[in-house]
């Protein structure tokens, strides 16, 4: 595939044409027109702040571009500006994909992402209205989070209690059942593409007689996995195998929340949509609190949306010292 520098191009990135001219990328396909206008077809992929796929860029002609095989495929940051958006983008995402989940729409998700950035509040908020409007016309909930470890008999006695359509199971951090033959089996039976996704639980079992749980049944709900686990990064051969069975029945969401700068751009969104409101600070104190968080980020013992509310709990208990109290309780010692 060989290189190709533009003269002169646009690409539209959150909604806003940039201009490209002097970069370079591998070229996919020549110039072509369609219903837009010119454009000549690149791997957005190899260059950073593009889509991870092939793209289209504007020109109004082949001689918009030359051969560019000499040159080094460009290397462009994305500004703060684009990458708080292209976070918000992403978790506008996760609350439309959690609301296609309880229609029924998908099936499955996987969300992964590093920990407190805000996966469960996304949906856990879309699911809680749900709830709200089931308890206001005194009907059951149908949804759970589940937590922490869980064996393969206790999750078949869960999927059976929220075995009818619009049911969903939110597995937050529960990651024991990845690594766990026996309830990865369970897991692709109820997630399988069949219309009628049956499961089976083949052994006598006390716990199943007790609580009325039959040896079989059809699972018609929706199922939500919250992890920590950047799938595509696992080594073993084993569980990267469990994984792949799993993925391969669910729609998988990576939040590429990755680096520490994206981190403290997903705080400072967050904050800036009203995270400390019911804290009733000022805003100048909720700005030295991001200023704080900014300038020791490599101190911090997590950086995340955790850390901001810790230290909005110290600055409202402490106003007149929260920093050194901060110093002591989220921070590494040296």
């Amino acid at each position: 595939m060989k290189n190709i520098k533009l003269l002169e191009g646009t690409y539209k990135i959150r909604g806003k044409d940039v201009e490209l001219a002097g970069m370079v990328f591998p070229l996919v396909e020549g110039y072509k027109v369609g219903t837009q206008g010119g454009y000549v077809t690149v791997d957005g992929a190899a260059v950073n702040g593009f889509p991870d796929r092939n793209i289209k860029i504007k020109v109004s002609g082949p001689e918009c571009y030359e051969d560019g095989t000499k040159a080094k495929v460009t290397k462009r940051e994305e500004t703060d500006e684009e990458t708080i958006d292209r976070l918000r983008e992403r978790f506008e995402m996760l609350e439309d994909m959690t609301r296609a989940t309880k229609r029924g729409d998908v099936r499955a998700m996987i969300v992964s992402g590093p920990p407190g950035v805000g996966k469960s509040h996304g949906v856990e908020k879309v699911l809680g209205k749900h709830e709200l409007i089931a308890a206001l016309g005194d009907r059951p909930a149908k949804y759970e989070v589940v937590k922490g470890a869980m064996s393969a008999i206790g999750l078949y006695c869960k999927l059976y209690k929220h075995a009818d359509k619009d049911n969903i199971l939110v597995f937050d951090d529960c990651d024991s059942i990845f690594s766990d033959e026996l309830s990865l089996n369970i897991l692709k039976a109820a997630l399988d593409s069949k219309k009628n996704r049956r499961i089976c639980w083949n052994t006598d079992s006390f716990k199943l007689r007790n609580e009325g749980v039959p040896d079989s049944f059809s699972f018609a709900g929706g199922a939500i996995f919250i992890t920590n686990i950047k799938f595509d990064n696992v080594k073993s051969k084993k569980m990267r195998d469990h994984l792949e069975a799993l993925e391969s029945r669910c729609h998988y969401m990576d939040l590429t929340i990755d680096t520490d700068r994206e981190k403290m751009l997903r705080i400072k969104q967050i904050t800036k949509d009203g995270m400390l409101a019911e804290y009733k600070l000022s805003e100048e104190v909720e700005q030295e609190i991001i200023e704080y968080m900014e300038t020791n980020k490599a101190k911090l013992r997590e950086l995340s949306l955790r850390t901001v509310l810790k230290i909005a709990d110290l600055a409202k208990a402490f106003p007149d010292k929260w920093e050194a109290m901060a110093e002591n309780t989220v921070m590494r010692r040296a």
